[in-house]
């Protein structure tokens, strides 16, 4: 049951997605990138990066020695991505088909990750968050926006594909999602942005923006 439950979650959320590849909407809720701030030469990550906006911004900010990658599911935004990138020129950016539990980058190979309202959607959260800490080389960081609830969500919403596509009810508690970044290795946490509660369903959701560094020298 769970694992039907879950592909429809996927389902539904690819094919959101997807339909709103062409839309001028915002589909994000926060501005990692904006935060961010990605140097010359580096390698950066978006987990959930959607149309590509954000990935061809880093790789034209990062430059020729720097790369950036795009990780995401639907297949209507990475056509979208691909081909605006193609359009651009921007030839040091590459966007990959891949669950976020499992992204297939090396080990230690990214001075920045950063998402937009993605990680939300993902039925094992540790596990992404432990990808990001294994891309990340020592010392480099993420700036990730996502969202929390104030309270647990009711099983009548996170089994509901709708309202998971709806970028909410996949949400932990902020203390759970605090938890799981120290789980997945990361110790200090800076909160660089953090909206007022607002009305989902039956409960109350924030939306914040996060920074955090994985622990070690970056010099190797």
């Amino acid at each position: 049951m769970t694992q039907k439950l879950n592909a429809n979650n996927i389902e539904k959320i690819n094919n959101r997605y997807s339909g709103l590849a062409d839309d001028a909407c915002c589909l994000s809720c926060g501005k990692a990138v904006h935060f961010a701030q990605p140097n010359e030469g580096e390698v950066c990550v978006d987990i959930g990066s959607g149309r590509g906006t954000d990935v061809i911004r880093m790789a034209q900010t990062v430059g020729p020695k720097g790369y950036a990658y795009g990780v995401d599911t639907a297949e209507g935004m990475l056509k979208k991505a691909r081909s605006t990138a193609k359009k651009l020129g921007v030839t040091n950016a590459e966007f990959i088909d891949a669950i976020f539990e499992d992204i297939p980058l090396r080990d230690q190979c990214a001075d920045l990750v950063i998402s937009n309202c993605a990680i939300n959607h993902a039925d094992d959260k540790t596990a992404v968050w432990k990808q990001i800490y294994r891309i990340l080389k020592g010392g480099g960081r993420f700036v990730v926006s996502d969202i929390y609830s104030l309270e647990p969500v009711p099983e009548e919403y996170r089994k509901d594909p709708d309202a998971v596509a709806e970028c909410w009810a996949g949400a932990v508690t902020k203390q759970e999602y605090m938890d799981t970044l120290r789980y997945a290795g990361f110790g200090q946490i800076q909160i660089l942005e953090e909206s007022a509660p607002y009305d989902k369903g039956k409960i109350q959701v924030a939306s914040f923006t996060i920074l955090g560094t994985r622990p070690g020298c970056c010099c190797g």
